[in-house]
């Protein structure tokens, strides 16, 4: 026998030697799960434990008087301001929901008619089937949801609410449209039209070419150096002079001109961002294989321009959706405006009847606002898991 043969039977005869390969170990229990998320989120450093701390502490202060306000000391039932005016054991009541009950109504229509408030009901039908449609990755046929999403269902929904007289629909003008519908409708309108216009803008920022570089920066620092209560009232005062004059659009049709216009310059800052984080090379190589301008764009560059950018399209819708209150200020009754309206209803004059209205209204914003931001935060999670493969 060699010497490497003794020296390769020695090995093999090691005991320390491993001859199978072990399975993986799950990584310890203080570093997955719960409390690996707590270690590494909220106890990380003294810094994040002070903080933590605080934050604890006012959370145990704040919560439970929402929940006594909302539930525990509630009244839930009566006919006017008396039930929310009596002191129960010496201790003052919380919100006044006898008041929402009867309101309600006019909460979600506004003064749109009784007789057909059905249209409204089924216009937010049509809405939630195209959401669903477009926004669910597993639904089938997302290309003709698309279609329907922002072709049929507009017009759809247009003649269902305005109406039509051939089809037998009775015309309700806007002034009586109010509450959630006219929310929903102007933030609808506002986030539908901001992203293309937005697009268009920001790609005429960066065009080689004069005039249309020049009219897009100027429509943008223009728009975003004023507040949107100016464009509001420059849309309502000013847009009739550039209309003929047999045709005046109404207060609603300017309100949603103005926040469109007002929404896509911002969001035509957010594209231009992501547009400035993509490496030339995908430029370079998209002009290389013959791709035409339109074809680079809507191929290689914008969908990764809007991929890097959608925390910051999120937080635009987001603060689109909280800025539709401020249409009340051209008269149009978005829901805040409804409340404060039905607030001052004598038969409803109660300390708490205020609160539990704008109680009302933070619950709808926060929900919605924050179904948007999940959403956005479960995409984001889905497109970085499929960059790591």
């Amino acid at each position: 026998m060699s010497m490497s043969d003794e020296g390769e039977l020695a090995i093999a005869n090691m005991g320390f030697v491993r001859r199978e390969q072990l399975p993986p170990q799950p990584p310890p229990r203080r570093m997955t799960g719960p409390i690996g998320w707590v270690r590494e989120n909220l106890l990380s450093t003294p810094l994040n434990i002070v903080l933590t701390i605080l934050v604890a502490l006012l959370l145990a202060w704040v919560i439970p008087e929402i929940v006594n306000f909302l539930f525990i000391d509630a009244v839930w039932t009566g006919m006017d301001r008396d039930a929310c005016r009596e002191v129960v054991q010496h201790r003052e009541i919380g919100a006044c929901w006898p008041f929402v009950w009867e309101r309600l109504p006019y909460f979600i229509y506004g003064s749109y008619p009784g007789p057909e408030r059905w249209r409204v009901d089924v216009f937010f039908a049509l809405l939630a089937v195209a959401v669903v449609w477009t926004l669910w990755l597993g639904a089938p046929r997302r290309d003709i949801g698309m279609v329907y999403a922002f072709v049929l269902m507009p017009v759809a929904s247009f003649i269902l609410l305005h109406g039509f007289e051939v089809i037998g629909l009775p015309v309700v003008d806007t002034v009586l449209w109010g509450g959630v519908l006219v929310t929903i409708v102007v933030a609808s309108v506002g986030i539908v039209a901001s992203l293309p216009l937005g697009i268009l803008l920001a790609l005429g920022r960066r065009s080689h070419m004069p005039a249309v570089r020049l009219f897009s920066t100027i429509f943008i620092e223009f728009v975003r150096g004023v507040p949107l209560v100016t464009v509001l009232f420059m849309a309502s005062v000013m847009l009739p002079l550039f209309v003929p004059d047999n045709f005046e659009p109404d207060k609603l049709l300017r309100a949603l001109i103005g926040i469109a216009l007002f929404a896509s310059a911002y969001m035509a800052e957010v594209v231009r961002a992501g547009l400035q984080a993509i490496p030339k090379g995908q430029f370079e190589g998209a002009m290389a294989v013959g791709l035409t301008y339109w074809q680079r764009m809507r191929l290689i560059i914008l969908p990764q321009a809007l991929k890097t950018t959608i925390p910051n399209i999120v937080n635009n819708y987001v603060a689109l959706f909280k800025d539709t209150t401020l249409v009340f200020i051209v008269g149009i009754f978005d829901l805040l405006r409804t409340i404060e309206v039905a607030r001052i209803d004598p038969k409803w004059a109660a300390p708490v009847t205020s609160t539990t209205g704008y109680a009302v209204a933070a619950i709808f914003y926060l929900v919605f606002c924050y179904g948007m931001s999940r959403y956005a935060r479960a995409v984001e999670t889905r497109l970085a898991q499929s960059d790591r493969r």
